[in-house]
């Protein structure tokens, strides 16, 4: 029989942190609120979690990175907003932004969630945020709880 590893979607202790842009703060707020939620319901304390606000969805992997290099927290959350406008400078933000997070994961060995909504349209934004389609602030923290449950799992089987 294999052996298989599998997340818990609960607290096992440690710190996480949240690293949520103001750009489109009346997103990545009901962002934020629904990550807070998502974690206090699995059992993080408040006292467990760190929050840091940066001015844009650019600045949020010099921060996260930040926050990684410490070695204190078990995942970081990274929530943003990017809406396509009139220019591609979305798409140039949001490929950068990816890109980054996943090799501060990589490297700093961390689960780093990648909770960056990259919509089309404002409407979609409003929807990926507590609309119709869920809530992506939810979905991240719940992410984190995860990957942070199996990496200790994978680390414990290492011994």
């Amino acid at each position: 029989m294999p052996l298989e590893y599998q997340g818990q979607l609960s607290y096992q202790g440690g710190r996480f942190a949240i690293v949520v842009s103001r750009y489109n703060d009346s997103i990545t707020g009901k962002l934020l609120a629904g990550a807070c939620e998502e974690f206090q319901k699995n059992g993080v304390p408040d006292d467990a979690l760190d929050i840091a606000h940066v001015p844009g969805a650019w600045e949020l992997p010099l921060i996260a990175d930040r926050l990684a290099a410490t070695g204190g927290y078990q995942a970081i959350v990274c929530l943003g907003a990017v809406i396509r406008g009139e220019t591609t400078h979305d798409e140039h933000i949001n490929r950068q932004v990816s890109l980054s997070l996943g090799q501060i994961s990589l490297h700093r060995n961390l689960p780093v969630v990648f909770g960056v909504l990259t919509c089309n349209s404002l409407e979609q934004a409003i929807h990926r945020s507590g609309g119709n389609v869920g809530n992506k602030g939810v979905e991240s923290a719940a992410c984190a709880l995860e990957m942070a449950s199996l990496v200790q799992q994978l680390h414990d089987s290492a011994k």
